[in-house]
């Protein structure tokens, strides 16, 4: 990046940046595709390797994210506000390929942290969650028209709660609707626990469980993996992260895939086993459940 637009600190540190880098190993004049831009900290070091921004893509449906990437959008990288399957379709159906495709797959520290976005119920505010805030469906639609049965569904499948404590707060939801604030959500859901908790709060997994329905993501993973290999450059790398069991058992079962198919296969996978944070990015407390899978194109 020049001087004219650095890097904007203290916004967002960025996951296993290291393990990525030497997993995908960028070469200078290697275009380079990041579906989940962020706030640009992946993007700043592999650009700062490849120096080839005319050709590369910056990808994200956050409109405060894409904001702030606008830094590279004036060295000529080409940025796409949109979710990472529409955008990896578009690609596709231009004939576009890469050296490099890297999709985090968490959501970002500033998201978190921001009070009015809703993702965590640590800050108080409204019950939104959405990462592309044109959406119309939010956390505070889900919570206040669904049946207690599709809540049940979706605290037990995304969240992965035990059956009968999903139940449990599904229906206290139902009867004591409406709710506007994570706050009051959250409330609810800790006195409908009848043990003791110390370290994990008893709402931490439905308000995973909401945010990955409001936002489709599980479904937007299983979309993108097949479309991978279309995106990707012979001997090009391909990176992800995720962050929670649910994303990275659709990856390693696509990588499986790959590697059962033989000479059929059109990856090659580079990880045997995955690159946790807890391993492998120690100084970063968001790493911690990260795990990091990379494979070659053929």
């Amino acid at each position: 990046m020049s001087k004219e637009h650095p890097p904007h600190q203290n916004l967002h540190v960025p996951v296993l940046l290291e393990a990525t880098l030497d997993s995908l190993h960028p070469i200078e004049g290697e275009n380079y595709l990041d579906l989940t831009a962020g706030y640009g900290g992946h993007a700043e070091r592999f650009l700062e390797v490849t120096k080839n921004f005319s050709d590369s893509v910056l990808v994200d449906r956050d409109d405060y994210a894409i904001a702030r990437l606008s830094r590279f959008e004036q060295e000529g990288v080409r940025l796409m506000h949109t979710d990472f399957v529409s955008a990896a379709k578009a690609l596709v159906e231009e004939g576009k390929q890469f050296d490099i495709v890297l999709a985090d797959l968490g959501v970002s520290s500033p998201q978190l942290d921001q009070g009015e976005r809703g993702f965590s119920f640590k800050n108080s505010g409204p019950l939104d969650m959405r990462m592309d805030r044109r959406q119309e469906v939010s956390a505070e639609t889900l919570v206040n028209t669904l049946t207690a049965d599709e809540l049940i569904r979706i605290i037990r499948d995304y969240g992965e709660e035990p059956h009968g404590f999903a139940k449990r707060i599904a229906e206290a939801i139902v009867v004591n609707r409406p709710f506007t604030s994570t706050e009051e959500l959250a409330e609810l859901i800790k006195q409908q626990h009848r043990g003791k908790w110390t370290k994990v709060h008893p709402a931490t997994r439905t308000f995973q469980a909401l945010r990955i329905a409001v936002n489709q993501e599980l479904r937007q993973v299983e979309e993108l993996l097949p479309l991978l290999p279309r995106l990707l450059k012979n001997q090009g790398r391909v990176g992800i992260i995720s962050f929670h069991s649910l994303e990275d058992r659709l990856v390693k079962r696509y990588f499986k895939e790959q590697i059962d198919a033989g000479l059929e296969a059109e990856l090659q996978i580079l990880t045997k086993k995955p690159l946790d944070g807890a391993t492998y990015d120690v100084h970063n407390p968001r790493s911690r459940s990260s795990k990091f899978r990379a494979a070659v194109k053929k």
